[in-house]
């Protein structure tokens, strides 16, 4: 598996050094994107830093976290090629990637809790995408990347 991206605002900052450390102790390569303080930050730069790599395909896959996990998604799923998805607990995770083949995590810290998030991480790293039925709603998500990448109204 080729490196995973990871970033978090100042309220996210505690959850993301926990999954880098966990992370990396499973071998699991990561590139952390910042922040690298608790200092009060601005979620959006660092979702976009993130999401931006993921839509240009310097890289696969990608873990977001802010207090929510809302604003990081949002600004994420800005992005064409960048499916990102809101998980709080296992359930949710592993759809996220057999049905829409999520390629980036995204969790509230105030939501969800360190033992569960290294298993919501390890579920959907492990978890494969479908396909099928599921492939023809990705596609259409592709195609309407690419008409608002066109400028379609």
């Amino acid at each position: 598996m080729s490196k995973i991206l990871i970033a978090s605002d100042h309220a996210g900052f505690d959850l993301k050094e926990t999954l880098k450390n966990y992370l990396e102790k499973k071998g699991i390569g990561v590139k952390d994107l910042g922040t690298y303080t608790k200092d009060r930050c601005d979620y959006p730069l660092y979702a976009y830093e993130l999401a931006r790599n993921i839509s240009n395909h310097k890289y696969q896959k990608g873990i977001l976290i802010c207090k929510s996990g809302i604003g990081t998604a949002i600004v994420a799923n800005r992005l064409p090629g960048v499916r990102a998805a809101l998980c709080h607990n296992l359930k949710i995770t592993k759809l996220s990637r057999e049905h829409n083949d999520s390629n980036v995590l995204v969790m509230g810290s105030a939501f969800v809790k360190p033992d569960l998030a290294k298993r919501m991480v390890m579920a959907w790293l492990e978890t494969k995408f479908l396909g099928g039925r599921h492939l023809k709603r990705v596609r259409l998500i592709d195609q309407i990347d690419k008409l608002i990448m066109k400028g379609a109204k």
